[in-house]
Protein backbone atom coordinates (compact mmCIF):
# COMPACT_ATOMS: atom_id res chain seq x y z
CA UNK A 1 0.00 0.00 0.00
CA UNK A 2 1.31 3.52 -1.11
CA UNK A 3 1.91 5.24 1.96
CA UNK A 4 0.94 8.98 2.12
CA UNK A 5 3.76 10.31 2.95
CA UNK A 6 6.22 8.18 0.78
CA UNK A 7 7.00 10.73 -1.97
CA UNK A 8 10.66 11.10 -0.64
CA UNK A 9 11.40 7.44 -0.29
CA UNK A 10 12.45 4.78 -2.60
CA UNK A 11 12.21 1.37 -0.45
CA UNK A 12 9.12 0.15 0.75
CA UNK A 13 8.76 -0.18 4.69
CA UNK A 14 10.08 -3.07 6.46
CA UNK A 15 7.21 -5.33 7.63
CA UNK A 16 8.69 -5.64 10.88
CA UNK A 17 8.65 -2.12 11.18
CA UNK A 18 5.38 -1.44 9.60
CA UNK A 19 3.94 -3.80 13.01
CA UNK A 20 6.24 -1.74 15.17
CA UNK A 21 5.11 1.76 13.81
CA UNK A 22 1.53 1.24 13.48
CA UNK A 23 -0.68 1.96 15.92
CA UNK A 24 -3.91 1.45 14.87
CA UNK A 25 -4.35 -1.83 16.92
CA UNK A 26 -5.23 0.69 19.82
CA UNK A 27 -5.88 4.23 18.39
CA UNK A 28 -8.98 3.53 16.32
CA UNK A 29 -10.78 4.28 19.50
CA UNK A 30 -10.51 7.74 18.42
CA UNK A 31 -12.21 7.35 15.11
CA UNK A 32 -15.30 9.03 16.44
CA UNK A 33 -12.82 12.24 17.39
CA UNK A 34 -11.07 12.15 14.12
CA UNK A 35 -14.02 12.00 11.28
CA UNK A 36 -15.97 15.27 13.91
CA UNK A 37 -12.50 17.38 13.94
CA UNK A 38 -11.87 15.92 9.91
CA UNK A 39 -15.58 17.34 8.72
CA UNK A 40 -15.15 20.36 11.52
CA UNK A 41 -11.62 21.20 9.07
CA UNK A 42 -13.21 20.50 6.03
CA UNK A 43 -16.17 22.99 6.75
CA UNK A 44 -13.64 25.41 7.44
CA UNK A 45 -11.69 25.10 4.75
CA UNK A 46 -14.62 25.45 2.28
CA UNK A 47 -16.04 28.78 4.35
CA UNK A 48 -12.22 30.15 4.30
CA UNK A 49 -12.04 29.62 0.48
CA UNK A 50 -9.41 26.98 0.46
CA UNK A 51 -11.11 24.52 -1.17
CA UNK A 52 -14.50 25.21 -3.26
CA UNK A 53 -17.37 25.11 -0.67
CA UNK A 54 -19.32 21.88 -2.90
CA UNK A 55 -16.02 20.18 -2.25
CA UNK A 56 -16.18 20.55 1.47
CA UNK A 57 -19.60 19.42 0.98
CA UNK A 58 -18.72 16.27 -0.59
CA UNK A 59 -15.61 15.35 1.48
CA UNK A 60 -18.35 15.89 4.65
CA UNK A 61 -21.10 13.49 3.29
CA UNK A 62 -17.81 11.45 2.67
CA UNK A 63 -16.89 11.72 5.89
CA UNK A 64 -20.61 11.17 7.44
CA UNK A 65 -20.63 7.98 5.39
CA UNK A 66 -17.23 6.60 6.30
CA UNK A 67 -18.05 7.03 10.18
CA UNK A 68 -21.36 5.17 9.63
CA UNK A 69 -19.50 2.22 7.84
CA UNK A 70 -16.93 1.99 10.54
CA UNK A 71 -19.78 2.00 13.37
CA UNK A 72 -21.80 -1.07 11.36
CA UNK A 73 -18.72 -2.88 11.36
CA UNK A 74 -18.72 -2.19 7.22
CA UNK A 75 -14.85 -1.77 7.21
CA UNK A 76 -11.76 -3.56 8.46
CA UNK A 77 -8.80 -0.97 9.41
CA UNK A 78 -5.27 -1.16 8.12
CA UNK A 79 -2.23 -1.54 9.76
CA UNK A 80 -0.51 -0.29 6.65
CA UNK A 81 -2.32 2.42 7.06
CA UNK A 82 -0.39 3.26 10.09
CA UNK A 83 -2.95 4.74 12.30
CA UNK A 84 -6.62 5.86 12.71
CA UNK A 85 -6.01 9.12 10.95
CA UNK A 86 -4.84 8.02 7.57
CA UNK A 87 -6.92 4.88 8.08
CA UNK A 88 -10.05 7.63 7.60
CA UNK A 89 -8.26 9.89 4.96
CA UNK A 90 -7.91 6.21 2.82
CA UNK A 91 -11.37 4.88 3.37
CA UNK A 92 -12.14 8.67 2.63
CA UNK A 93 -10.70 9.00 -0.55
CA UNK A 94 -11.86 5.46 -1.85
CA UNK A 95 -15.10 6.78 -1.27
CA UNK A 96 -14.80 10.35 -2.72
CA UNK A 97 -11.80 10.07 -4.95
CA UNK A 98 -8.98 12.25 -5.38
CA UNK A 99 -10.93 15.20 -3.80
CA UNK A 100 -10.50 13.30 -0.31
CA UNK A 101 -6.79 13.95 -0.76
CA UNK A 102 -7.71 17.61 0.07
CA UNK A 103 -8.60 17.19 3.33
CA UNK A 104 -5.44 17.30 4.61
CA UNK A 105 -5.04 20.21 3.56
CA UNK A 106 -3.10 22.89 6.12
CA UNK A 107 -3.27 20.09 8.54
CA UNK A 108 -0.49 17.67 10.10
CA UNK A 109 -1.30 14.30 11.67
CA UNK A 110 0.60 16.24 14.61
CA UNK A 111 -2.25 19.12 15.14
CA UNK A 112 -4.64 16.05 14.22
CA UNK A 113 -3.65 13.67 16.66
CA UNK A 114 -3.32 16.82 19.36
CA UNK A 115 -7.16 17.40 18.74
CA UNK A 116 -8.45 13.87 18.58
CA UNK A 117 -7.10 13.18 22.31
CA UNK A 118 -8.65 16.12 23.80
CA UNK A 119 -12.24 15.49 22.21
CA UNK A 120 -11.62 12.06 23.62
CA UNK A 121 -10.12 13.21 27.05
CA UNK A 122 -13.03 15.94 27.56
CA UNK A 123 -15.60 13.48 26.73
CA UNK A 124 -13.94 10.69 29.15
CA UNK A 125 -13.46 13.08 31.69
CA UNK A 126 -17.11 13.70 31.83
CA UNK A 127 -17.97 10.21 32.21
CA UNK A 128 -15.84 9.90 35.15
CA UNK A 129 -17.03 12.87 37.03
CA UNK A 130 -20.63 11.49 36.45
CA UNK A 131 -19.11 8.21 38.07
CA UNK A 132 -17.80 10.14 40.86
CA UNK A 133 -20.78 12.21 41.36
CA UNK A 134 -22.62 8.73 41.85
CA UNK A 135 -20.23 7.32 44.19
CA UNK A 136 -20.36 10.43 46.22
CA UNK A 137 -24.65 9.86 46.39
CA UNK A 138 -23.73 6.47 47.38
CA UNK A 139 -21.47 7.55 50.16
CA UNK A 140 -24.03 10.24 51.11
CA UNK A 141 -27.01 7.93 51.05
CA UNK A 142 -25.53 5.32 53.38
CA UNK A 143 -24.17 7.81 55.93
CA UNK A 144 -27.68 9.10 56.39
CA UNK A 145 -28.50 5.77 57.40
CA UNK A 146 -25.60 5.20 59.81
CA UNK A 147 -25.51 8.54 61.23
CA UNK A 148 -25.39 7.20 65.10
CA UNK A 149 -23.75 4.08 64.22
CA UNK A 150 -20.60 4.73 66.49
CA UNK A 151 -17.22 2.59 65.16
CA UNK A 152 -13.94 3.31 66.75
CA UNK A 153 -11.62 5.75 64.82
CA UNK A 154 -7.96 5.11 64.10
CA UNK A 155 -4.41 6.26 64.25
CA UNK A 156 -1.41 3.97 63.37
CA UNK A 157 -4.22 1.67 62.59
CA UNK A 158 -4.93 1.56 66.82
CA UNK A 159 -8.23 2.63 68.29
CA UNK A 160 -7.87 6.27 69.20
CA UNK A 161 -11.41 7.82 69.56
CA UNK A 162 -15.33 6.86 68.99
CA UNK A 163 -16.68 8.25 65.20
CA UNK A 164 -19.56 7.06 63.37
CA UNK A 165 -19.60 4.75 59.84
CA UNK A 166 -21.24 8.09 58.60
CA UNK A 167 -18.37 9.96 59.38
CA UNK A 168 -15.85 7.50 57.90
CA UNK A 169 -18.01 7.39 54.82
CA UNK A 170 -18.02 11.23 54.59
CA UNK A 171 -14.10 11.46 55.00
CA UNK A 172 -13.77 9.67 51.48
CA UNK A 173 -17.07 11.71 50.08
CA UNK A 174 -14.46 14.91 50.82
CA UNK A 175 -11.85 12.52 48.67
CA UNK A 176 -13.60 12.31 45.99
CA UNK A 177 -15.15 15.50 45.76
CA UNK A 178 -11.35 17.14 45.59
CA UNK A 179 -10.76 13.86 42.69
CA UNK A 180 -13.89 15.53 40.80
CA UNK A 181 -12.66 19.59 40.89
CA UNK A 182 -9.07 18.17 39.57
CA UNK A 183 -10.71 16.70 36.91
CA UNK A 184 -12.67 19.84 36.48
CA UNK A 185 -9.04 21.94 36.11
CA UNK A 186 -7.68 19.35 34.21
CA UNK A 187 -10.44 19.39 31.60
CA UNK A 188 -10.39 23.58 31.70
CA UNK A 189 -6.63 22.72 30.61
CA UNK A 190 -7.79 19.94 27.96
CA UNK A 191 -10.38 22.49 26.28
CA UNK A 192 -7.69 24.20 23.82
CA UNK A 193 -8.09 23.36 20.42
CA UNK A 194 -4.72 22.78 18.66
CA UNK A 195 -5.85 22.31 15.37
CA UNK A 196 -4.36 24.86 12.77
CA UNK A 197 -0.12 24.45 14.54
CA UNK A 198 0.08 22.09 11.40
CA UNK A 199 3.27 19.84 12.08
CA UNK A 200 4.98 22.69 14.45
CA UNK A 201 4.96 26.03 13.04
CA UNK A 202 1.63 26.50 11.53
CA UNK A 203 0.72 26.77 7.58
CA UNK A 204 0.46 29.67 5.19
CA UNK A 205 -3.17 28.94 4.58
CA UNK A 206 -5.70 31.48 6.07
CA UNK A 207 -6.91 29.02 8.80
CA UNK A 208 -10.16 30.55 10.63
CA UNK A 209 -9.21 28.34 13.76
CA UNK A 210 -11.73 29.90 16.31
CA UNK A 211 -14.03 29.25 14.11
CA UNK A 212 -13.46 25.43 13.98
CA UNK A 213 -13.24 25.57 17.67
CA UNK A 214 -16.40 26.80 18.25
CA UNK A 215 -17.90 24.05 15.83
CA UNK A 216 -15.74 21.82 18.14
CA UNK A 217 -17.11 22.94 21.20
CA UNK A 218 -13.61 23.94 22.63
CA UNK A 219 -12.88 27.23 25.04
CA UNK A 220 -9.90 28.25 23.34
CA UNK A 221 -6.92 27.76 20.75
CA UNK A 222 -3.51 27.06 21.53
CA UNK A 223 -1.20 30.00 21.50
CA UNK A 224 1.57 28.42 20.14
CA UNK A 225 2.19 26.37 17.85
CA UNK A 226 5.15 24.42 18.48
CA UNK A 227 3.49 23.81 22.33
CA UNK A 228 0.16 22.78 20.51
CA UNK A 229 1.65 19.79 19.27
CA UNK A 230 4.03 18.46 21.71
CA UNK A 231 1.76 19.67 24.96
CA UNK A 232 0.87 16.16 26.58
CA UNK A 233 0.43 18.22 30.34
CA UNK A 234 -3.03 17.50 30.37
CA UNK A 235 -2.93 13.97 29.91
CA UNK A 236 -0.32 13.52 32.34
CA UNK A 237 -2.55 16.19 34.77
CA UNK A 238 -5.47 13.30 34.15
CA UNK A 239 -3.52 10.61 34.72
CA UNK A 240 -1.95 12.14 37.88
CA UNK A 241 -5.97 12.95 38.91
CA UNK A 242 -6.76 8.98 38.10
CA UNK A 243 -4.09 8.03 40.14
CA UNK A 244 -5.38 9.82 42.86
CA UNK A 245 -9.04 8.27 42.33
CA UNK A 246 -7.68 5.29 42.87
CA UNK A 247 -5.61 6.18 46.18
CA UNK A 248 -8.83 6.79 47.57
CA UNK A 249 -10.49 3.82 46.45
CA UNK A 250 -7.96 1.30 47.43
CA UNK A 251 -7.82 3.47 51.02
CA UNK A 252 -11.23 2.80 51.30
CA UNK A 253 -10.44 -0.99 49.46
CA UNK A 254 -8.04 -1.83 52.62
CA UNK A 255 -10.56 -0.79 55.04
CA UNK A 256 -13.32 -3.22 53.46
CA UNK A 257 -10.87 -5.96 53.31
CA UNK A 258 -10.08 -5.26 57.10
CA UNK A 259 -13.06 -4.93 58.05
CA UNK A 260 -14.47 -7.71 56.91
CA UNK A 261 -12.02 -10.06 58.29
CA UNK A 262 -12.94 -12.51 61.27
CA UNK A 263 -10.55 -10.12 62.93
CA UNK A 264 -12.12 -7.30 62.93
CA UNK A 265 -15.82 -8.15 61.17
CA UNK A 266 -17.20 -4.95 61.28
CA UNK A 267 -18.65 -5.58 57.58
CA UNK A 268 -20.08 -8.61 55.52
CA UNK A 269 -19.73 -7.95 51.75
CA UNK A 270 -22.58 -8.79 49.97
CA UNK A 271 -22.12 -12.63 47.98
CA UNK A 272 -22.23 -10.85 44.57
CA UNK A 273 -19.10 -8.94 45.58
CA UNK A 274 -17.09 -11.69 46.82
CA UNK A 275 -15.91 -15.36 45.97
CA UNK A 276 -14.42 -18.33 47.62
CA UNK A 277 -11.38 -20.46 47.54
CA UNK A 278 -10.90 -23.52 45.33
CA UNK A 279 -9.26 -25.77 48.22
CA UNK A 280 -11.14 -24.12 51.62
CA UNK A 281 -14.61 -24.04 51.56
CA UNK A 282 -15.06 -21.54 54.04
CA UNK A 283 -13.44 -18.67 52.71
CA UNK A 284 -15.25 -16.01 51.36
CA UNK A 285 -12.65 -13.79 49.79
CA UNK A 286 -12.74 -9.66 49.34
CA UNK A 287 -11.70 -10.24 46.30
CA UNK A 288 -13.20 -7.29 44.45
CA UNK A 289 -11.72 -5.03 46.57
CA UNK A 290 -8.46 -6.10 46.46
CA UNK A 291 -8.74 -6.24 42.69
CA UNK A 292 -9.22 -2.19 42.96
CA UNK A 293 -6.42 -1.95 45.61
CA UNK A 294 -4.19 -3.62 43.24
CA UNK A 295 -4.91 -1.69 40.06
CA UNK A 296 -4.03 0.98 42.16
CA UNK A 297 -0.58 0.57 40.94
CA UNK A 298 -1.56 -0.36 37.04
CA UNK A 299 -2.70 3.62 37.06
CA UNK A 300 0.41 5.31 38.69
CA UNK A 301 2.43 3.41 36.42
CA UNK A 302 0.58 4.85 33.37
CA UNK A 303 1.42 8.18 35.70
CA UNK A 304 5.17 7.86 35.40
CA UNK A 305 4.94 6.65 31.68
CA UNK A 306 3.70 9.29 30.51
CA UNK A 307 5.92 11.70 32.66
CA UNK A 308 9.49 9.57 31.32
CA UNK A 309 8.08 9.80 27.82
CA UNK A 310 7.81 13.39 28.38
CA UNK A 311 11.17 14.33 30.27
CA UNK A 312 14.07 14.15 27.64
CA UNK A 313 11.94 15.10 23.97
CA UNK A 314 12.90 18.36 22.21
CA UNK A 315 10.37 20.28 20.90
CA UNK A 316 8.19 20.00 19.09
CA UNK A 317 6.32 16.30 18.33
CA UNK A 318 8.11 13.20 18.07
CA UNK A 319 7.60 9.62 17.68
CA UNK A 320 7.98 8.75 21.39
CA UNK A 321 4.41 10.47 22.20
CA UNK A 322 2.72 7.57 19.92
CA UNK A 323 3.61 6.17 23.83
CA UNK A 324 0.28 8.28 25.02
CA UNK A 325 -2.34 6.98 24.13
CA UNK A 326 -1.81 3.29 25.54
CA UNK A 327 -0.96 4.72 28.85
CA UNK A 328 -4.37 7.35 29.12
CA UNK A 329 -6.52 4.70 27.35
CA UNK A 330 -5.89 2.12 30.11
CA UNK A 331 -5.54 4.84 33.04
CA UNK A 332 -9.14 5.80 31.59
CA UNK A 333 -10.89 2.30 30.91
CA UNK A 334 -8.77 0.93 34.52
CA UNK A 335 -10.48 3.61 36.55
CA UNK A 336 -13.92 3.94 34.96
CA UNK A 337 -14.46 -0.36 35.52
CA UNK A 338 -13.43 0.34 39.02
CA UNK A 339 -15.81 3.11 39.83
CA UNK A 340 -18.21 1.17 38.39
CA UNK A 341 -17.74 -2.09 40.31
CA UNK A 342 -16.76 -0.11 43.55
CA UNK A 343 -20.48 1.50 43.90
CA UNK A 344 -22.70 -1.52 44.20
CA UNK A 345 -19.77 -3.10 46.06
CA UNK A 346 -20.13 -0.43 48.71
CA UNK A 347 -24.33 -0.43 48.93
CA UNK A 348 -24.63 -3.87 49.26
CA UNK A 349 -21.84 -3.84 52.68
CA UNK A 350 -23.94 -5.50 55.61
CA UNK A 351 -22.77 -3.41 58.94
CA UNK A 352 -22.67 -5.49 62.11
CA UNK A 353 -23.21 -2.52 63.92
CA UNK A 354 -23.26 -4.07 67.73
CA UNK A 355 -19.51 -5.27 66.36
CA UNK A 356 -18.39 -2.23 65.79
CA UNK A 357 -20.01 0.11 69.02
CA UNK A 358 -18.28 -3.08 71.04
CA UNK A 359 -15.45 -2.24 69.29
CA UNK A 360 -15.64 1.42 69.84
CA UNK A 361 -16.07 1.06 73.83
CA UNK A 362 -12.64 -1.07 74.25
CA UNK A 363 -9.59 0.19 73.62
CA UNK A 364 -10.06 3.23 75.90
CA UNK A 365 -11.31 5.45 73.02
CA UNK A 366 -12.86 7.74 75.95
CA UNK A 367 -9.54 8.51 77.39
CA UNK A 368 -8.92 12.02 75.09
CA UNK A 369 -12.70 13.07 76.69
CA UNK A 370 -11.71 12.01 80.03
CA UNK A 371 -8.84 13.91 80.04
CA UNK A 372 -11.27 16.73 78.08
CA UNK A 373 -13.53 16.26 81.22
CA UNK A 374 -10.74 16.88 83.98
CA UNK A 375 -9.51 20.51 81.91
CA UNK A 376 -13.60 21.40 82.18
CA UNK A 377 -12.99 21.01 86.03
CA UNK A 378 -10.06 23.06 86.07
CA UNK A 379 -7.07 20.96 85.09
CA UNK A 380 -4.19 22.34 83.21
CA UNK A 381 -4.30 19.82 80.20
CA UNK A 382 -0.82 18.26 80.40
CA UNK A 383 -1.77 17.39 83.98
CA UNK A 384 -4.99 16.14 82.75
CA UNK A 385 -3.35 14.11 80.33
CA UNK A 386 -1.14 12.56 82.87
CA UNK A 387 -4.34 11.55 85.08
CA UNK A 388 -5.78 10.01 82.45
CA UNK A 389 -3.11 8.11 81.32
CA UNK A 390 -2.40 6.68 85.10
CA UNK A 391 -6.06 5.96 84.63
CA UNK A 392 -5.69 3.82 81.74
CA UNK A 393 -2.41 2.11 83.25
CA UNK A 394 -4.62 1.13 86.21
CA UNK A 395 -7.05 -0.35 84.12
CA UNK A 396 -4.72 -2.27 82.38
CA UNK A 397 -2.98 -3.75 85.43
CA UNK A 398 -6.82 -4.31 86.78
CA UNK A 399 -8.70 -5.62 83.57
CA UNK A 400 -11.00 -2.82 83.57
CA UNK A 401 -12.41 -0.21 80.95
CA UNK A 402 -13.05 3.49 82.12
CA UNK A 403 -16.59 3.37 82.67
CA UNK A 404 -15.92 0.20 84.83
CA UNK A 405 -13.75 2.16 87.46
CA UNK A 406 -15.36 3.34 90.44
CA UNK A 407 -15.75 6.62 91.26
CA UNK A 408 -13.02 6.20 94.43
CA UNK A 409 -11.14 4.43 92.19
CA UNK A 410 -11.32 7.58 90.09
CA UNK A 411 -10.37 9.81 93.06
CA UNK A 412 -7.26 8.29 93.66
CA UNK A 413 -6.07 10.04 90.06
CA UNK A 414 -7.76 13.61 90.55
CA UNK A 415 -10.42 14.65 93.74
CA UNK A 416 -11.55 16.72 90.51
CA UNK A 417 -13.64 14.33 89.72
CA UNK A 418 -17.36 13.49 90.41
CA UNK A 419 -20.04 10.98 89.08
CA UNK A 420 -21.18 12.75 86.05
CA UNK A 421 -17.68 11.59 84.85
CA UNK A 422 -19.42 8.78 83.44
CA UNK A 423 -21.63 10.74 81.21
CA UNK A 424 -18.61 12.22 80.06
CA UNK A 425 -17.10 9.31 79.08
CA UNK A 426 -20.22 7.34 77.77
CA UNK A 427 -19.14 6.57 74.04
CA UNK A 428 -22.16 8.08 72.69
CA UNK A 429 -21.99 11.44 74.75
CA UNK A 430 -18.20 11.31 73.50
CA UNK A 431 -19.27 11.03 69.76
CA UNK A 432 -22.16 13.34 70.36
CA UNK A 433 -20.26 16.00 71.91
CA UNK A 434 -17.90 16.75 68.83
CA UNK A 435 -20.46 19.05 67.28
CA UNK A 436 -17.92 21.26 65.69
CA UNK A 437 -18.48 21.26 61.65
CA UNK A 438 -16.18 18.58 60.67
CA UNK A 439 -16.54 16.42 63.80
CA UNK A 440 -18.77 13.17 63.71
CA UNK A 441 -21.77 13.85 65.69
CA UNK A 442 -24.59 12.61 64.49
CA UNK A 443 -25.88 16.33 63.78
CA UNK A 444 -22.14 17.83 62.52
CA UNK A 445 -22.43 14.77 60.53
CA UNK A 446 -25.80 15.58 59.13
CA UNK A 447 -24.77 19.30 58.17
CA UNK A 448 -22.23 17.90 56.11
CA UNK A 449 -24.21 15.42 53.96
CA UNK A 450 -26.38 18.39 53.46
CA UNK A 451 -23.60 20.93 52.24
CA UNK A 452 -22.35 18.02 49.83
CA UNK A 453 -25.46 17.26 48.84
CA UNK A 454 -25.77 20.89 47.69
CA UNK A 455 -22.70 21.03 46.64
CA UNK A 456 -23.28 18.21 44.21
CA UNK A 457 -26.80 20.31 42.45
Amino acid sequence: MAKLWGGRFQKETDRLVEDFHSSISFDQRLYKYDIKGSIAHALMLGSAGIIQPDEADAIIRGLEEVLADIEAGRVELSVEAEDIHMNVEQLLTARVGKLGKKLHTARSRNDQVALDIRMYLKDEIGNITTLLRGLQVSLMDLAEKHLKTVMPGYTHLQRAQPVTYAHHLMAYCEMFRRDEERLADCRRRTDVMPLGAGALAGTTFPLDRDHVALQLGFAAITENSLDAVSDRDFAVEFAASASLIMVHMSRLCEEIILWSSAEFSFIELDDAYSTGSSMMPQKKNPDVAELIRGKSGRVFGHLQALLTMLKGLPLAYNKDMQEDKEALFDAVDTVKKCLIIFRPMLETIRVKEDIMAEAARGGFTNATDLADYLVRRGMPFREAHEAAGKAVLYCLKKGLTLDRMSLEEYKEFSSLVEEDVYQAIDIKNCVGSRKLPGGPAPEAVAKAIARARRRLK
